[in-house]
């Protein structure tokens, strides 16, 4: 019996067809593009200025590859939660398109998320006199048609009000450090200042030049009445090096389980060359012990020890008298002495003996001598 294969074809293509029309679902709905909100908004405030930052949307609301993204607003409010944009304070303008392919599904999760930021300067209204009062923003990045698939996560931060920093900073260099010298003004004749819920403090900056690494050397309280000059002594940097230095004022908002601090802008950075030419303190209070019966003579030296920290020992320095006859002072230590005492077992009877005392510091500066004292040997 023969069979036609056209009447073999035609079933199988019939079965082909119906299965393929099976597989078949309702058709999906046209994707509307919406940029998923994004959700690690951050914020910082210095100052007036309030800097934003947050990852451009990869995927629509619909976990679809982002292929066009519009404008971005920014949205500020006194109000601790913002349901709509509103009036934003900030229209920022579509990212230009990339060159690179647009990915889908798996691969559009992996791709990197753009960095955006924006820093929004706040007016002088803004800033608040409650201390309790916070700024609320958020971002809302639309699509190419305007349309908007939501507000990105609600962040927060105080709009307490910050005082100007000095404007007339100096430093001096000396033996016992940085020496900062400004002008406060009261808080009491600054228009921005805030209620006695509110501290302020200076807090002094000190960059290392060569490293560019930043550490607070301390801080003062900002008079509450009385303006005038304030002075600062940092003693913690490292000797031969170079550092910069700057002020700003930090308002400081108490809670009663914890604090919030604001900063507010910096002077002018001033440079001080850390080159140590100082030497230590002069030695003072020396005196002198003959101890000589029934034992070999010496005499014992004792001063007050000289509480530099960078002090690294003494130099004993000694004359002789023998009648009308004076000797030259000559140094008695081949090595620094460590404490402040020393035991001369070198010494003749007849003779009186002038001690004095240097301070040497790491560096090899040293002072001056202190005020000699005799003692003579029976």
């Amino acid at each position: 019996m023969k069979l036609h294969l056209g009447k073999l074809i035609a079933p199988a293509a019939l079965c082909l067809l119906l299965a393929s029309c099976a597989q078949t679902g309702p058709p999906l709905p046209p994707s509307l593009e919406l940029p998923k909100p994004p959700t690690d908004l951050r914020v910082s405030r210095k100052g007036n200025r309030v800097t934003l930052s947050w990852s451009e949307p990869t995927l629509t609301t619909d976990r679809k590859s982002v292929r066009y993204i519009g404008p971005t607003l920014v949205c500020r409010s006194l109000d601790p939660e913002i349901a709509t944009c509103g009036n934003p304070v900030a229209t920022l303008p579509a990212p230009p398109p990339s060159a690179a392919p647009k990915k889908s599904g798996r691969a559009a999760q992996k791709s990197p998320a753009a960095p955006q930021t924006y820093t929004d300067i706040l007016p002088t209204a803004v800033q608040q006199q409650n201390p309790s009062a916070e700024l609320t923003y958020a971002v809302d990045v639309l699509n190419r048609n305007a349309r908007s698939g939501g507000l990105s996560n609600r962040v927060h931060v105080s709009a307490v009000a910050t005082l100007p920093p000095p404007t007339d900073l100096s430093a001096e260099l000396t033996g016992d450090g940085a020496v900062l010298t400004w002008t406060s003004a009261a808080e009491s004749q600054n228009v921005l200042a805030n209620p006695a819920a509110v501290q302020h403090r200076y807090r002094i900056y000190r960059r290392d030049e060569s490293s560019g690494q930043d550490a607070i050397a301390g801080e003062v309280p900002v008079p509450s009445t009385e303006s005038g000059p304030v002075h600062f002594t940092d003693s913690t940097f490292e000797w031969e090096k170079t550092y910069l230095y700057r002020i700003t004022t930090v308002s400081i908002v108490k809670h009663t389980e914890s604090e919030v601090q604001v900063e507010g802008d910096d002077t002018p950075p001033v440079r001080v060359i850390a080159h140590d030419v100082f030497p230590p303190s002069v030695p003072a209070g020396l005196q002198a012990a003959y101890s000589g019966e029934g034992q070999k003579p010496f005499i014992d030296l004792i001063w007050a020890p000289v509480t530099n920290a960078d002090l690294a020992g003494y130099n004993v320095f000694r004359s002789e008298t023998n009648g009308t006859e004076i000797k030259i002072a000559v140094k008695l230590n081949s090595e620094l002495v460590k404490s402040p005492s020393y035991r001369d077992f070198a010494v003749a009877s007849g003779k009186t003996y002038t001690y004095s005392v240097s301070a040497v510091d790491v560096r090899g500066n040293e002072s001056l001598r202190s005020d000699p004292t005799s003692e003579p040997v029976p």
